[in-house]
């Protein structure tokens, strides 16, 4: 049996791997604790899993404002040594992060005890932390095609993001009576990732009416300071009224994915991996000022791959005809979920699992598995 730490908090896109890797962890007999920050967010999401081991460390997300960058840095030096401590009682074998503000304590921390750490990007831009924090590493998981500069092919992984057991391709009636939808109408599901997006949130509210003209029931994950959970129905024809619901945080991401016959989402990479693994076709809108552009360049490679379409956010108002034309057409769907489908033909978590369990075992980075081809 080893020993892991997983830094993984911030926002769902680091937290939901995070916690994909430890269930996989401790369904091969491993310890694994996950270290996660004291945000809404991160609160909210652990509730699901009382059988996994959490911290909270300090820390505040990096900023070039100097107000926020100086109490940054205050909470980050009280961060490295919270993990200090924590890694003197844990002794853990192997340090993990997955990005983000809290990956940078725990990743220092575990050089400077002599652990071995794994750091995880999933974007298709590397983000500041790995990009800084990637000379501490003794290995690197990136997406398949990238490259890391200074990150030598030794140190390099090419893997996609792990995702949580939970996620999985459920009967779509089924999925839908569960979620309090009609099974007979299409569905048309709207993420703004774990924030919530208003300008996606604004852009359901204002077209639900035409949506409903057309007989498209709408499920809206608005964010979690958001509002309260609404649901309205319009009846526009004879038959059924459509439903539009909007709740403020969705733990029924798999039955959701399920129900919908499209989704309209943000591009961050966690979403993106789980709309491989539900097979769900998407319309994305990049998220404008994410770090480095990186939605624009996760949602390009997507589209490449034949999951969906990109709408830039400037071109919203061509979003509605973009929804009604591919909502009904069967064709287009189809060829959608098959790409989809041949894009989780590899096992990200078991490439991670092996690799990890060995690198716990020598107490380095030099596996013997076959790093995946570029």
């Amino acid at each position: 049996m080893s020993r892991f730490l997983i830094s993984c908090g911030g926002t769902g896109g680091h937290l939901s791997p995070g916690i994909a890797l430890a269930e996989g962890l401790l369904a091969r007999g491993h310890e694994a604790t996950l270290l996660i920050s004291r945000k809404k967010v991160d609160a909210r999401l652990i509730e699901k899993y009382p059988l996994l081991s959490f911290d909270r460390i300090p820390g505040t997300a990096f900023s070039w404002q100097p107000v926020r960058l100086a109490r940054c840095l205050t909470s980050q030096a009280r961060a490295v040594g919270f993990c200090l401590s924590l890694m003197r009682q844990r002794r853990p074998d192997v340090v993990v992060g997955f990005g983000g503000f809290t990956s940078a304590p725990v990743a220092l921390a575990g050089r400077l005890q002599n652990i071995p750490v794994a750091l995880h990007e999933c974007n298709r831009v590397p983000g500041l932390a790995i990009r800084t924090l990637s000379h501490l590493a003794a290995r690197v998981y990136l997406p398949i095609g990238l490259r890391l500069s200074g990150v030598g092919a030794a140190t390099t992984r090419h893997v996609g993001l792990p995702v949580r057991r939970e996620i999985v391709l459920r009967p779509r009636a089924e999925s839908r009576v569960a979620l309090g939808l009609d099974p007979n109408q299409r569905v048309l599901a709207i993420l703004g990732g774990s924030q919530g997006a208003t300008v996606l949130n604004e852009w359901a509210r204002t077209h639900f009416g035409l949506l409903a003209a057309e007989g498209i029931q709408l499920y809206c994950v608005t964010g979690l300071d958001k509002g309260a959970p609404e649901i309205h129905e319009l009846r526009t024809k004879p038959g059924a009224p459509v439903k539009a619901i909007f709740m403020p945080f969705s733990d029924r991401v798999a039955e959701l994915l399920s129900a919908a016959d499209l989704v309209v989402s943000r591009a961050g990479a966690g979403t993106l991996a789980e709309l491989v693994r539900c097979e769900t076709p998407a319309i994305l809108v990049p998220y404008p000022h994410a770090a480095d552009d990186h939605q624009r360049a996760n949602a390009a490679f997507f589209e490449r791959q034949g999951g969906g379409l990109v709408v830039e956010q400037a071109a919203l108002g061509e979003l509605y005809t973009e929804v009604r034309d591919v909502i009904f057409n069967d064709w287009l769907l189809r060829k959608f979920r098959g790409n989809l489908r041949r894009m989780d033909r590899a096992n990200s978590l078991e490439v991670m699992l092996r690799d990890l369990e060995e690198i716990a075992a020598t107490g380095s980075a030099e596996s013997t598995l076959p790093a995946l081809a570029a």
